[in-house]
Order: C-alpha cells, then structure tokens, then sequence
C-alpha cells in the first residue's frame, strides 16, 4: 500500500502485524502458511494473532489522532501477560529487553512497544486517516503530524474529496 520505508526496529514487526491486512481488498496474510510463517504465527494461534493486530491498528489510529476503527479490546489489556525479561551479556553489560518462551508474537510485540517507549519512537508508528486503508506506517515528518501512508494515494484522494466538496 505505501511506499515508505519500514519502520525502525522492532516496530518493524508491529507494522508488518497490521498489515497483514489490506481493508480496501479484504486480503490478509495470516489466512496464507508464508504469511504466518514470516511472523512466527501457528493456525492455532490466528485468533489471538488478529485480535493483537486489531488492538494494535486502533492504537496507531490514536497515535494519528483518529478514532478506532471498531471496538477492540485494549492493547494494555492484550500485553498484560506477555512475558519479558531483561537480559545481561556477561562480557559487556549491555542489556535488552527480551520476550519470554510463551506467547510469542504477544512477548515480542511488547518487547518492541517497550523499546519504542524508552527510544522516544512509539507514537510516531500511525495508522493511515483513511477509512478504506489504516495501513500502518512510521511517521518520519519533522512534525510528526503526517495523516496518511501515502500521501500520492491517500492524501491525494483525500485532497480531491474535499476538493470536489468545496465545488458543491
């Protein structure tokens, strides 16, 4: 859908969760083996996997400053229980926050969204404006106001709207 670049980090992986869905088309990934594959997701596991995704999209919504897509259940509530643990290296003392054995996708997400916390970059992961995208993007504006994932599609079919509504 976009033409951005990946988020940095570990929001890599919360920006490849929410866009395993494509709205306009209805395609999802997670109904694919490569596309659960690639996130580490057993069929077992899709339930929890697009409910995690959902909460994620209406947080990144709010990141955007719009209002959540559905009713979803909340992201704190979904991370609560997602084991994570701080790992030493011996040699060096460096440390990182690390997901635990169970829960995967769940512990690795949390483990992202902690590390965006204390590096400052959690908010600027968004979700699209438009209604027919919410696609996931990394806002990298010096303002950190962007609206849409791709302002030649999106944002340019938003400008005409209001455009052709101003004609009326």
């Amino acid at each position: 859908m976009s033409e951005r670049s990946p988020a940095p980090g570990g929001l890599a992986l919360v920006e490849a969760l929410v866009n395993t869905l494509d709205i306009e088309s209805g395609a999802d990934a997670l109904d694919t083996p490569d596309g659960r594959t690639r996130l580490g997701i057993t069929e077992a596991g899709l339930p929890p996997a697009r409910a995690l995704r959902e909460s994620l999209r209406a947080t990144l919504l709010a990141h955007a400053g719009h209002p959540p897509h559905r009713e979803v259940t909340p992201l704190g509530e979904l991370l609560a229980h997602a084991p994570l643990y701080v790992a030493v290296d011996p040699a060096d003392g460096s440390a990182a926050l690390v997901p635990g054995d169970s829960a995967p996708l769940h512990s690795r997400i949390a483990a992202a969204v902690a590390t965006a916390l204390v590096e400052g970059t959690w908010t600027r992961l968004k979700a699209c404006e438009a209604d027919t995208c919410h696609w996931a993007y990394y806002d990298r504006s010096p303002a950190g106001r962007g609206r849409w994932c791709s302002m030649q599609v999106c944002g340019a079919r938003a400008k005409m709207r209001r455009y052709r509504a101003k004609d009326k």
